[in-house]
């Protein structure tokens, strides 16, 4: 996203997320524990104008989406957005879905790291919100379930059927998407769904932790990487190897690269500047 922006303010208070902001560390939460984090129309638009906001500023180098109380997210609320979709014409419900798959995109698109810290349920859409980070991090408690087809549609919602097979493997990502059955932590992290396994109760403190490590890091390379590792899903291996090698180029030319040198030489830890 680019970092060039018109007149339009910086947000000063999200209505829909609960934000604060720790040196370079963003943590976002949904915060409506009575209804198990269920999304809002409003929580899908803050959440992806927020994500824009961000990656604009250039303030952020990591960024963890958490639940508050008993779980992560159930997925979009039965009466503001599945009773309310009833009465939308065709335009209008294109208009939503696309909503959902830009906060998706924007999720993907960022250039900082995001990890999802997941306990108790994430279902259906916040089942996809936790697929779109780079890491999940989650407690024993946790359990997935892509509930799309349950309710009579497509399990291919918000991109699960392109980021899925891609995280667990065709096989897996077609049971879970056509079955709609949650998969607790034990099989999710064996197919690869789970970035780590904590304690019980821990998965907010990890993923905190990992985020202060991702935002000390060399914040460009790891845009860079999360760049790559998107761009090149749908990549024949030569236009990757192309593009991996003008990458390498332009990071050669930073600031970064030659600071390690002078680290290793002085036999002392690299100040990452992000540049």
């Amino acid at each position: 996203m680019s970092p060039f922006t018109g007149s339009a303010a910086r947000t000063s208070r999200w209505e829909h997320l609960r934000v604060d902001l720790a040196d370079t560390v963003a943590t976002v939460t949904l915060a409506r524990p009575d209804k198990l984090n269920a999304l809002t129309f409003g929580a899908y638009a803050d959440l992806r104008d927020l994500l824009a906001e961000l990656s604009r500023e250039r303030s952020v180098r990591a960024l963890v989406l958490a639940g508050e109380g008993r779980g992560f997210c159930s997925g979009g609320d039965v009466d503001e957005i599945i009773g309310a979709t009833l009465s939308m014409d065709t335009a209008q419900l294109l208009d939503f879905n696309r909503m959902t798959g830009q906060t998706v995109r924007a999720i993907r698109e960022c250039p900082f790291p995001v990890i999802a810290a997941v306990h108790g349920v994430a279902a259906g859409a916040g089942a996809v919100l936790a697929l779109a980070a780079d890491f999940r991090v989650a407690d024993p408690t946790a359990r997935f379930a892509f509930l799309f087809t349950r309710v009579g549609l497509s399990g291919g919602d918000m991109g699960a059927a392109y980021l899925l097979p891609r995280v667990v493997g065709l096989g897996h990502a077609t049971r879970l998407l056509m079955l709609g059955e949650p998969v607790r932590a034990p099989e999710a992290e064996r197919i690869g769904l789970i970035s780590e396994l904590t304690e019980e109760g821990m998965a907010d403190e990890a993923a905190r932790a990992l985020a202060r490590r991702l935002a000390d890091g060399p914040a460009l390379a790891y845009a860079q990487t999360k760049a790559l590792l998107t761009a090149e899903l749908d990549m024949p291996l030569a236009a990757a190897v192309e593009l991996d090698a003008s990458t390498q180029a332009l990071l050669m030319n930073g600031e970064d690269y030659a600071e390690f040198h002078a680290a290793f030489t002085e036999k002392r830890p690299p100040k990452w500047r992000g540049r």
